[in-house]
This record gives structure tokens, sequence and C-alpha cells, in this order.
């Protein structure tokens, strides 16, 4: 009577099988992990910048907003110049840089009084990992991107 069974090299030949697809499907989902991270961040600077036109509006004394925690809702009252209630949470933490979707992102060159320019940038955490571009944008540009990952933003986004 034969016993009923797989052989080793039967199991082994189906275990060699899978690390093969494996090593073709994770890539793949890496790359589209990073795309996903890219338009998000994308997203993310095109709603901040929405929000200080916004913020710049509703506060002129102040003009646009120091930091993206002035752009959060405020954990307790109403509505003021330190917490407009404009962008969620996430991305108007308390402490810059701000983390969301495998980006950084930071409000920087603010200048004049009332606050007339600005610019806010958007770094992978990892590069090559979370994102391969970095973008920038301020009061007076469109999205940019750094190819590199970093903020030497000269190329528009297209």
């Amino acid at each position: 009577m034969r016993e009923r069974g797989f052989s080793l090299i039967e199991l082994l030949i189906v275990v060699a099988i899978i690390l093969v697809i494996s090593a073709i499907a994770v890539p793949s989902f890496l790359r589209s992990r990073i795309s996903a991270n890219e338009a998000s961040a994308v997203y993310s600077m095109r709603t901040i910048n929405t929000a200080q036109v916004t913020y710049a509006t509703t506060f002129p004394t102040v003009g646009y907003a120091s930091t993206l925690n002035m752009l959060a809702s405020p954990s307790t009252g109403q509505s003021s110049s330190m917490n407009a209630g404009i962008l969620d949470s996430v991305l108007g933490c308390s402490t810059m840089p701000c983390q969301k979707s495998g980006y950084s992102f930071t409000l920087t060159g603010l200048s004049g009084l009332p606050i007339n320019a600005y610019t806010v940038t958007g770094t992978p955490l990892s590069v090559g990992v979370s994102g391969n571009r970095g973008f920038c944008s301020s009061s007076l540009n469109p999205v940019m991107f750094d190819p590199t990952g970093g903020t030497n933003c000269t190329q528009p986004l297209e």
C-alpha cells in the first residue's frame, strides 16, 4: 500500500513558484505605494495653499499663517487666528514638520507683517521608500517638484 501525500521535491517546486511570484509582485507594489504617496503629497500641498488663502482672507491683519497648526481646528472653543479650523489635525499638527502618507510638510520663507509670503515644502520621509520626489509651492507659485526628493524644486508638476 502506497502512502498518499506530497514529496519533498513537489513541495520545493511550489515554494520556488511562490518566491518567483513574490519577486515579481513586491517591486510593483512598492512603486504603486510610492505613486500613491506622491499623489497624496501633491493634494496635501494644494490643500495647504487653499487653507492659507482662506486664512489670509479671514484674518487680513495677520496675513498667511506662520505654522500649519494655526490652520488646524481648535481643541476646544471657537476658531481664532491661532486655530482657524481650516485644516485637519494631521496636516495641521502641533509641531512642524507634519507627516502624512510618507511625506513631511513644513512652512518656510515667511516674510512681511502681516505675513504676505510663504513656502510650503513636502519631502519624503525616506527617499525611494515613501516617495521619490520632493514638492514645493509658495504663495505665488504652483506646485513644483525636485526629482531628488529634496526642496530644490525647479520642475513644474505636469
